[in-house]
């Protein structure tokens, strides 16, 4: 990375297993047969970055930073759905563009804390004094920053630093601000803290654990809750001889997102375990059950599944506004009806 300063320790000659993500939107028709999307474009996305694959990168582009790679292979790509396209060069930074071409770049955290949640129901399990690993992603509008080089991680680990200080190894409760350390509230006293010196700070997640969290921009919250579902599944209407023709399976990752004003007595949108116990019906009709007869006459893939899961789940969930179903890691399909929330790192 040329433009570092001389000493940085990313100015020589390094490496990192890099992943690169692809979001279209609206992608019906577009693969060989219905169903056959995800599959299609997880081909053209690893025909897009090959030339990268085991080579030097500053060979390609004279500053390969995870924004710059994502431009490069948006550009190969060349698709006119093409909503997204994301680097990560570590499992714990990246960049994403948009549609439009306008970056963020996000950072993750972790600090181990203890805490409490004293406004919970009697015998409530949260209002007894445990612990997390918790973790913390920063996200910031690259286009959005005022000095040359932008928001860099660097840039964003010595903001942190104050903040890792506080709260790793703490008991959240003692800390000023955080008596009723929720997840919303944590990201909420995050952001107060980071935002004044980093105006370019765009959302602020904090994960409670590896399967729920919150979000918060500066108005609003969002939480998110995954599931996980071992199921069959066949694609009726892949090519004869093809292989997904065949019952087979996953283990789905689901990803229910809720976007529900803050209860001021409570400090949570809602909690997570509720979020779970309304689910459970849904769950157990499609948890270790053959897809492709749940549904009926409709095929199983991963965005027909997606807008079966809207229809089945506002009704347990009204606050529901966006469903997340990935197949195998990073493969699969979105759907959002509310406004637009971060994307997670998968």
């Amino acid at each position: 990375m040329p433009l570092l300063p001389h000493g940085h320790r990313a100015r020589g000659l390094h490496g990192h297993s890099f992943l690169a993500t692809a979001r279209l939107r609206g992608a019906a028709g577009w693969a060989d047969f219905p169903g056959g999307e995800v599959a299609q474009l997880r081909t053209r996305l690893s025909e897009a970055v090959a030339p990268l694959d085991y080579a030097h990168l500053n060979a390609q582009l004279a500053q390969p930073a995870d924004e710059n790679l994502a431009r490069w292979i948006r550009d190969r790509l060349d698709l006119a759905a093409l909503h997204s396209v994301g680097v990560q060069s570590t499992s714990h930074a990246g960049a994403e563009l948009d549609a439009n071409g306008h970056a963020q770049l996000w950072r993750r955290y972790a600090f181990e804390a203890a805490h409490q949640l004293p406004r919970v129901p009697p015998r409530h399990k949260c209002g007894r004094m445990h612990g997390h690993g918790f973790a913390v992603i920063l996200h910031a509008r690259q286009d959005s920053a005022s000095t040359q080089r932008g928001v860099d991680y660097d840039q964003l680990d010595a903001l942190w630093a104050p903040c890792q200080e506080a709260l790793d190894h703490a008991c959240l409760n003692d800390i000023p601000g955080l008596e009723n350390p929720t997840s919303e509230l944590i990201a909420r006293w995050i952001w107060e803290k980071l935002k004044p010196r980093l105006p370019a700070l765009s959302w602020v997640t904090v994960y409670e654990t590896a399967s729920c969290g919150a979000h918060f921009d500066g108005r609003r919250h969002r939480i998110w809750k995954d599931l996980t579902l071992d199921s069959a599944v066949q694609l009726k209407r892949a090519p004869a001889g093809d292989r997904r023709r065949r019952v087979h399976g996953h283990t789905y990752t689901l990803r229910l997102h809720l976007d529900a004003p803050l209860d001021p007595a409570m400090g949570w949108t809602m909690d997570f375990g509720e979020v779970k116990d309304a689910f459970g019906p849904l769950f157990l009709r499609l948890d270790h059950q053959p897809l492709h007869e749940v549904l009926g006459d409709a095929d199983a893939d991963a965005a027909t599944l997606v807008r079966w899961l809207k229809q089945e789940t506002v009704k347990l969930l009204p606050h529901l506004d966006r469903v997340d179903l990935y197949e195998t890691r990073g493969c699969g399909a979105i759907l959002s009806w509310g406004e637009s929330g971060p994307a997670l790192p998968i």
